[in-house]
């Protein structure tokens, strides 16, 4: 009797610690905040839930970080201030890392890196992507993005028209209302492989200018919030060495998108 008896006692000791230790150290809870609107990296599937590569990832790095994770879709315009009011803890919506974006967020290090380019109609005759070829002609861009600043910056001959989101330009470029779009390669790709994108051809890519392009995409979290950007930034390192990383990569890309 004394046996069970102290056996009853440890069994009781252990789970009084257990809970202890599990009320100190409760279980981390992150809202996500999303576009939801940019091929292949996040959109909303046929049946209402996110879907791409931003997406597969954050669930990677909240099942790395025994994370319970929500994803909540916000336009990109307010995407920013929507995180500092508090409406979501961390922006995965491949947002470029850029000086300016530093000023009112704090990044982890770069979960994938892009190029950009420039497509045009079939038939157009533009000959290359550099200003001087698009002087005179109607450009089309994502506003608010890296590619918008970049189209300012460079393309001041042509006639720059901004768009919410992704299917505005890739609506107008189809109908002949405009001359060329601006985005990344890989979202350029990615339309041009639809039957929407038919109309359409890749002129060329663009050399990345580091100080308006950025250093690649990253996760984005509240200025001061150290803790939750080490807390990413060891689980990007551990699925890119598990393999995880590049499950998810192969299952959108036949490239590493880590390095392109």
């Amino acid at each position: 009797m004394r046996i069970l008896r102290d056996i009853c006692l440890v069994a009781a000791a252990i789970a009084a610690l257990t809970s202890a230790v599990s009320a100190a150290t409760p279980e981390l809870k992150l809202t996500i905040g999303t576009e939801g609107a940019y091929p292949p990296f996040n959109s909303v599937g046929p049946d209402g839930s996110l879907v791409g590569f931003d997406i597969d990832i954050a669930k990677a790095l909240c099942a790395e970080m025994g994370a319970d994770c929500t994803f909540v879709t916000q336009d990109w315009q307010g995407i920013i201030p929507a995180l500092q009011s508090g409406r979501f803890d961390a922006i995965v919506s491949s947002m470029a890392i850029t000086d300016e974006h530093k000023k009112k967020v704090d990044f982890t290090h770069a979960y994938y890196r892009t190029t950009p380019a420039i497509v045009v109609r079939k038939d157009s005759t533009l000959a290359g992507v550099a200003p001087e070829d698009m002087t005179g002609r109607t450009l089309g861009v994502r506003g608010s993005t890296i590619h918008s600043r970049y189209a300012r910056a460079k393309y001041k001959q042509s006639d720059i028209r901004t768009y919410p989101t992704i299917a505005g330009y890739e609506h107008d470029l189809a109908e002949g209302q405009l001359d060329a779009a601006m985005d990344g390669r890989i979202v350029l790709d990615t339309w041009l492989k639809t039957d929407a994108g038919q109309c359409c051809r890749l002129l060329g890519m663009i050399k990345p200018d580091p100080g308006l392009h950025g250093q690649g995409a990253g996760i984005a979290v509240r200025k001061g919030d150290t803790d939750l950007v080490n807390r990413f930034n060891a689980a990007i390192a551990a699925i890119r060495t598990n393999g995880t990383y590049k499950r998810i990569n192969d299952k959108y890309f036949d490239f590493d998108i880590y390095g392109d």
